[in-house]
């Protein structure tokens, strides 16, 4: 018996879920479209559209996609925007089409580009106008054949002032004409099964070229379902606000906001820049949300903003955190905010991305990832490739119907992904607790070795940024001659601040054992941050 099963007997969570219910993500948000028909569905810059209105025009873009651009089952269609009401009129367009989405991150360079389209081999790119210089510089390196490009108002029938197309990209169409002739076409129904593939999710570009995580409709059906059970009431049927501050195009918000809230007929309202802490706050203040996704920066911003008070979170019932660990000192003053606990959870692009979630049930921050979600199964795995004894780290193994077939195009890589009987490797270290649930330990190439001891840059992080004055602090590990490497630790300081070197390491060492404590403390003005806002400690290498 699996040390969890006790805890999901406790708060009422099922070992299984029936994850075949829903051929496809296309029939599930068809289902949702209808059963919803009348809610609001999406709302951005003031505009909402309902569920029918989501339906009608993704329908639309579907038979244009078939007719015009002949467009088939299979395809690879990048999509390149950030939140916007385009965004799920394109995905369910290019899904109801049969074709596979590639997303794409609207700031990534033109070499970052480049190799995303070759490597998918997509020939439609759907485009907001703001990213249409970096496409023009690749281009004609690129088997892209057909450009559709989108405005910031596009799909709710107004013209919203933003920045125009690039003038290099020839014979582009604007999604809006695009909608404005499938209208008169009809949509070819596509038979799907939970096989196909449905996004192409591009990761693991740390060590070297990205790799399309292949996802296919199980994958994300599978998720949603497990997803669903462990939130249980927490998640309600047509009535839930959820604000979408995590872009879509990553998998976290992609499988909750688009495709689980959705298949709920929840309204989500979208945030297409959150750097905007003054626009979020305000945002956040009109939606009054009944839920919230974020990752540990954006919940600390929203938590320490000075009119963070002013929302009401009377509403809300469910708080998710992921993408990295949530810091108990984020936690706490989320809480004194927000009155709701964050449930953190743990997940990778290759895993659709949930593999373990605290249940909104508990009442608690745990500081864990919470419990594996019912059709998951995890082990912990040595160096020896056999599996740790209870209570010790090693690294975190997975199965389920959420994790991917595999990398696109990537035989030899799939290999090294998985155990020989069908786990998926994480490249993460955790441990158990006696009730089930998973604390990860760290990257294991972030792990630093000091002196033969492992030290894991999650603790020192979690213990330096509890001292008073630090916003924010990543850890690494650099060489050293006499203990192999040594703990370096980045800080931001908070405003008005007076924080020292000698400041920081004093409170590290009443906290920490002395091979922990930072060796070296550099006090940076801001720290590398992806777009989701995840720490990159991989950028700090070098930093003097």
């Amino acid at each position: 018996m699996k040390p969890w099963s006790d805890t999901y007997r406790r708060y009422g969570i099922p070992a299984s879920v029936d994850v075949d219910g829903h051929p496809s993500v296309v029939h599930l948000l068809e289902g949702a479209m209808r059963q919803y028909a009348g809610r609001p569905a999406f709302r951005s810059f003031g505009h909402s559209l309902t569920y029918a209105e989501v339906d009608r025009l993704s329908a639309a873009f579907a038979a244009w996609l078939q007719h015009r651009l002949g467009v088939k089952k299979g395809d690879r269609v990048a999509v390149m925007m950030p939140n916007l009401l385009a965004f799920p009129i394109a995905c369910l367009g290019i899904l109801r089409a049969g074709a596979v989405q590639v997303n794409v991150n609207p700031l990534y360079t033109p070499r970052e580009l480049e190799h995303q389209l070759n490597d998918a081999g997509a020939e439609v790119i759907v485009i907001f106008d703001g990213s249409t210089p970096t496409l023009a510089e690749i281009v004609a390196r690129t088997p892209i054949r057909h450009v559709v490009t989108t405005g910031l108002g596009d799909g709710s029938g107004k013209v919203l002032p933003g920045p125009a197309a690039d003038a290099r990209l020839a014979g582009t169409v604007k999604l809006v004409d695009a909608l404005a002739d499938g209208a008169g076409l009809e949509q070819r129904p596509v038979e799907l099964t939970g096989s196909d593939p449905a996004f192409l999710q591009y990761t693991g570009g740390t060590t070297g070229l990205s790799k399309g995580a292949c996802l296919s409709h199980r994958n994300l059906v599978a998720n949603t379902m497990q997803f669903r059970a462990v939130v249980g009431p927490a998640l309600g049927d047509g009535d839930d606000v959820i604000v979408t501050a995590l872009p879509l195009y990553h998998i976290f918000a992609l499988m909750v906001s688009m495709i689980a809230y959705a298949s709920a007929g929840a309204e989500s309202w979208l945030v297409a820049n959150p750097r905007d802490m003054d626009g979020l706050v305000d945002l956040m203040k009109q939606a009054r949300p009944t839920a919230f996704a974020g990752v540990n920066t954006l919940y600390a911003g929203l938590a320490a903003h000075p009119r963070a008070k002013e929302i009401d979170f009377s509403r809300l019932r469910f708080a998710v955190g992921g993408g990295s660990s949530i810091l108990p000192s984020t936690a706490a003053r989320w809480k004194a905010v927000a009155g709701k606990d964050i449930c953190e959870g743990y997940g990778l692009s290759e895993t659709s991305p949930v593999l373990t979630l605290n249940p909104p049930s508990l009442g608690e921050f745990t500081a864990t990832t919470g419990l594996p979600i019912p059709g998951t199964d995890i082990v912990l795995l040595g160096d020896d490739g056999r599996e740790v004894a209870p209570g010790e780290a090693g690294e975190v193994c997975a199965k389920g119907p959420q994790v991917m077939a595999g990398y696109w195009n990537q035989p030899q890589a799939n290999e090294a992904a998985f155990t020989k009987d069908g786990y998926f490797r994480t490249g993460d270290i955790g441990r158990f607790d006696g009730r089930g649930f998973l604390k990860l330990v760290d990257r294991k190439k972030d792990m630093v070795l000091v002196s033969g001891f492992n030290v894991y840059p999650n603790e020192i992080e979690a213990i330096a940024s509890a001292c008073p004055g630090v916003a924010e602090c990543a850890c690494i590990g650099v060489p050293d001659e006499r203990t192999g490497e040594a703990v370096k630790l980045f800080v931001v300081k908070a405003a008005g601040a007076a924080l020292t070197e000698d400041t920081v390491k004093a409170h590290c060492q009443r906290e920490l054992a002395a091979y922990k404590v930072p060796r070296i403390v550099r006090f940076l003005d801001a720290l590398p941050k992806s777009t989701v806002g995840k720490i990159l400690r991989r950028e700090l290498r070098g930093v003097d």
